[in-house]
């Protein structure tokens, strides 16, 4: 058996990767991750066969059947109401993680996705639109919870080197949420108009597993000591976790960061908002979650088969189309996955992002010549292909992970409350508002999104430090210095502005400014 601790050139401790640390981020994934994926993909496929029951249920009541216009809102809901759910379960994270923990909280939310799928998969035999909106909505509940706390769970069991790799198995397993979606949707398996019911509520299948096996593995050692001050059940965790490698280095750091805690409770949102030592790690949060879904990526999803219909793909091939996007994305997440502890975080979301804007801008160019370039509909494909795999590499599962690593532990559940209430109204808005948006801007619409993904692109440059293989408390005295140096920056700029001021006739503006400077350094 290989040794489970290393000894770098530096002289730290690093960690290798055991099995219970990659059998809890298989898992959580697994059975909460991938459902994100799936949930965001499946009402692509049976989109016309949802509609048509929609249709035939209100002729049955009512005696007569839904406009177009009423029948594309109708649908719209079905697919954007996952958002609305996603928000919810956002806010109600920081609570729960609280009360029950990290794996607690995973673990007894799994109860959702069983009322999710049965109310799902009984709709149309109940001939009731209601359960399909409801069960996207409860399914949507569960996603927000578990965007959140799978991966504030992964970055608390992980060593600081794997911190990076842990935190983007989620984002893998969103990829292959969305494949698994696609390959189901094929006419061959469930693709046919009597199988969307069950289309929409096999999520149950990976949850029931993690209901099984996750409960064997132990609780976040963070939480344990710092939330509950179980010093026994936190060394007992860290054994399973760590295997061979020396624990007391790591506790004494989860000590420290606990006694910086030892008069301060669990922060609120609206605390967090007010705390002036955190506003650059909160501006931070806010910019990489809002563009993380602006970025037109759930336009993409959502929407894949009528992108590839209007690039003049024909009808039967664009299934095939589609679920060929799904290898590129798991691809993509791998490649990130095993980079990202040599790239770090910020080069994987510096070129997501700007590969996500400079595609999308295609995308654009090649709508608007495609009429007078036959060859252009393929460089939109192309272009597609490009937004799924520059997303996968990086912005779909860095934020998550930064979002860990920029807090303590008594202000990441706020944190993870405002990343991913922003996240959710981010992607309520683009899935609802992209099919007319679509109508009214045609193939300009886009240019928006490419917009979105180049501004991200620059703010994570110029404000985000790295934080790679870095702990908590390490991370949190990074931005510490730099609020100190902004402030030591502003103090300056006033000073001189006061006294450019008193001097009109500037014969003694430098040497003031000298004696002025100097006499503001400790």
């Amino acid at each position: 058996m290989a040794e489970e601790v290393l000894v770098s050139s530096t002289g730290k401790i690093t960690s290798h990767l055991t099995g219970s640390l990659l059998a809890v981020a298989f898992l959580t994934s697994f059975g909460s991750s991938m459902l994100y994926g799936y949930n965001l993909a499946v009402v692509n496929s049976p989109a016309g066969y949802i509609k048509d029951f929609y249709n035939k249920t209100v002729v049955s009541r009512n005696g007569t059947g839904l406009s177009g216009e009423t029948l594309t809102l109708m649908y719209s809901l079905t697919v954007s109401v996952f958002a609305i759910g996603g928000l919810l379960g956002s806010l109600v994270v920081g609570v729960l993680v609280t009360r029950f923990g990290r794996k607690g909280t995973v673990v007894n939310t799994t109860v959702l996705v069983f009322i999710a799928s049965t109310l799902m998969g009984l709709s149309r035999i109940c001939g009731s639109p209601e359960m399909v909106i409801l069960g996207r909505f409860i399914t949507g509940i569960h996603s927000g919870i578990s965007l959140s706390v799978v991966p504030m769970y992964l970055g608390e069991i992980a060593p600081k080197n794997l911190r990076g790799f842990l935190g983007l198995v989620p984002s893998i397993f969103i990829g292959t949420g969305v494949f698994t979606a696609q390959i189901l949707s094929l006419h061959e398996l469930l693709g046919k108009e009597e199988y969307w019911p069950l289309f929409l509520s096999v999520v149950v299948v990976p949850t029931s597993i993690q209901l099984v096996l996750l409960p064997w593995f132990p609780e976040s050692p963070r939480y344990l000591l710092i939330e509950k001050n179980n010093v026994h059940a936190t060394i007992t965790a860290l054994k399973q976790y760590r295997a061979k490698c020396d624990i007391q280095a790591e506790i004494e750091e989860m000590q420290e960061e606990q006694r910086s805690l030892c008069s301060v409770e669990t922060l609120s949102v609206w605390k967090l908002l007010l705390d002036d030592t955190v506003r650059w790690q909160v501006l931070s949060v806010v910019v990489i979650n809002i563009g993380m879904q602006l970025s037109g990526i759930d336009a993409i999803w959502f929407y894949t088969n009528d992108i590839f219909e209007n690039v003049g793909i024909p009808v039967p091939e664009i299934q095939y189309t589609t679920a060929g996007t799904g290898i590129i994305e798991i691809i993509a997440g791998l490649i990130g996955c095993f980079t990202i502890e040599k790239l770090g975080r910020r080069h994987l979301m510096i070129g997501g992002f700007t590969m996500m804007g400079i595609c999308s801008a295609g995308i654009t160019l090649a709508l608007i010549l495609q009429t007078h370039l036959v060859f252009m509909r393929y460089v939109s494909v192309c272009c597609v292909v490009g937004i799924i795999a520059g997303f996968c590499i990086g912005p779909a599962g860095v934020p998550f992970l930064i979002t860990a690593e920029l807090f303590k532990q008594s202000h990441r559940p706020a944190a993870y409350i405002i990343g991913g209430s922003l996240n959710w109204l981010s992607n309520f808005t683009v899935g609802f508002i992209f099919p007319f948006l679509q109508m009214s801007a045609g193939s300009y619409c886009y240019l928006v999104f490419a917009a979105v993904c180049f501004s991200v692109a620059v703010y994570v440059y110029v404000v985000i430090p790295e934080t790679k293989n870095k702990t908590f408390m390490e991370i949190s005295r990074m931005f510490s210095k730099k609020e100190a140096v902004l402030e030591t920056q502003g103090l300056m700029h006033t000073d001189l502005l006061k006294l450019k001021q008193m001097n009109g006739y500037g014969g003694l503006e430098h040497a003031s400014l000298e004696f002025d400077s100097s006499s503001s350094v400790p």
